[in-house]
């Protein structure tokens, strides 16, 4: 019986390490991220991420922004955001798991913050106001949200996807 039980605590305790923090995405996220994909691998690798996999085929990579370094950090600390992005540049998605910031509602929790992100490629300028709707009253958290994301996004296509073609 002892045996059962310390067996079940350090089950238990490596479930908490692996999700706390946002650390390992459930695959509930990992599917709003790709919603084709029919495998996902461990995470793993420099920088951390996860691979979304059809069958055989490479869809892309999930990764948080908060394991990518430099860390940018918002009103109230990190904002931890995980995020798609596909073979070819694009993002997939963002989901926003984690923040402390003050505004709430007219910050990044709006679903329309995220969702201006899908389809976006790595290249864009990703300018606050220009190809970013601005919210007001959340200067600081969004210029940091979006900060992160550009960032996060070329440092993980400049590690793992081929340039484009030159014109």
């Amino acid at each position: 019986m002892r045996r059962v039980a310390v067996i079940l605590s350090l089950l238990a305790g490596s479930v908490v390490l692996t999700t706390a923090g946002g650390q390992a995405p459930a695959d509930g996220r990992l599917k709003r991220l790709f919603p084709s994909a029919s495998t996902f691998s461990p995470k793993g690798g420099d920088p951390p991420h996860v691979k979304a996999y059809s069958g055989d085929a490479l869809l892309g990579y999930a990764f948080w922004t908060t394991e990518l370094v430099p860390l940018e950090r918002g009103y109230g600390g990190p904002i931890v955001m995980l995020i798609g992005l596909d073979t070819r540049g694009a993002l997939t998605g963002v989901v926003v798991s984690d923040h402390h910031e003050p505004y709430g509602d007219f910050s990044i929790d709006r679903p329309a913050f995220a969702a201006q992100f899908k389809g976006k490629d790595v290249r864009d300028p990703f300018r606050l106001g220009e190809d970013i709707d601005a919210v007001s009253r959340a200067t600081i958290t969004m210029s940091s949200a979006v900060r992160a994301i550009r960032n996060s996004s070329r440092r993980m296509a400049r590690q793992f996807l081929a340039p484009p073609p030159s014109r």
